[in-house]
């Protein structure tokens, strides 16, 4: 016998919606994707767009909904606020909010930020998987969420002491499409199809003294002279970035002892890989059910539920 809803759970990112229907163990009864995310959408799209997917799923006019990520900007739906850390992550859903013009209980949860020691920083949606990391018993824990703006945070007893935000991802866009380097790499380059050539240059950023600016120019200058050596500009490239990145979380990295990184496919792989060689360990975590998890703990919470595992 299927087991009835117990509330819809949403991540509405930027570029795209996921949606589930669960019931109160966290057992996904249905499920829905779109492109419909933040940058497609005016304010008044969110209801309709919420509604015709809940109504594709049939769920009943009084499911409630639980919603985390970008619905929640200042260009969303309804603006949650930050919580500042050092951020509880049990009590994100203490700080919902209630977006206006829907006939159902629809609470929109807030981001994290930082301000301390003029460290400014910000993030929405990953916040509620790391509480869904939590759920799971990762109370002390590093985390790294690979991406365009990848995500570290430092989570000590069960709050988002602090975290910071790397551009690596939009830096190898930038790096190889638009400077001197686009006449290097290939739009099609592949940084896992040479590991040799990526570990190399992860080591390389990890050395003392490096300095990530000064050896760029180096991969041009390889392709005009090295004509009789194996060579692959998107491995080094991504191998130079991510290693510099991991440089500068490194006595974290060494102090935990391992990163749980959150994420999956191939830039996942490629952190992985480049923690292993700054002598750490990579344990994976699937982002699609930790943000189900954190959105489900909130939902128990604003909805009086006991969870059971």
């Amino acid at each position: 016998m299927t087991a009835s809803p117990f509330a819809a759970l949403v991540d509405w990112g930027t570029s795209n919606l996921r949606l589930w229907l669960v019931d109160s163990q966290g057992g996904v009864i249905g499920e829905r994707q779109s492109a419909e995310g933040m940058g497609s959408l005016d304010r008044a799209a969110y209801p309709a767009v919420l509604e015709g997917h809940l109504t594709a799923l049939g769920a009943s006019p009084d499911l409630p909904v639980v919603i985390a990520g970008m619905a929640g900007a200042r260009t969303g739906w309804r603006e949650a606020p930050y919580v500042e850390t050092p951020a509880p992550l049990v009590g994100l859903f203490q700080h919902a909010v209630q977006p206006e013009g829907v006939n159902r209980p629809v609470y929109i949860l807030p981001g994290v930020c930082q301000r301390e020691g003029g460290a400014y920083d910000v993030m929405r949606g990953e916040e509620t998987q790391l509480a869904g990391a939590l759920d799971q018993g990762l109370d002390n824990a590093l985390f790294c969420l690979p991406g365009t703006h990848s995500k570290w945070a430092l989570v000590e007893d069960g709050q988002v002491r602090r975290f910071s935000t790397v551009m690596t991802g939009e830096l190898f866009n930038l790096i190889s499409r638009q400077s001197i380097l686009r006449l290097s790499v290939p739009e099609d380059g592949d940084a896992e199809a040479d590991p040799e050539i990526f570990d190399a240059a992860v080591a390389q950023a990890l050395a003392p003294g490096f300095a990530l600016t000064s050896v760029l120019f180096s991969i041009r200058a390889e392709g005009l002279l090295a004509s009789d050596t194996r060579t692959n500009p998107a491995a080094r490239l991504s191998g130079l970035l991510i290693g510099a990145e991991i440089a500068a979380i490194r006595d974290d990295l060494l102090r935990h002892g391992k990163a749980y990184l959150i994420g999956t496919g191939k830039l996942t792989r490629l952190y992985a890989r480049a923690l292993s060689k700054a002598g750490g360990e990579a344990v994976l975590l699937d982002g699609g059910v930790l943000v189900r998890r954190g959105l489900l703990a909130s939902a128990l919470s604003l909805f009086d539920h006991e969870f059971k595992d």
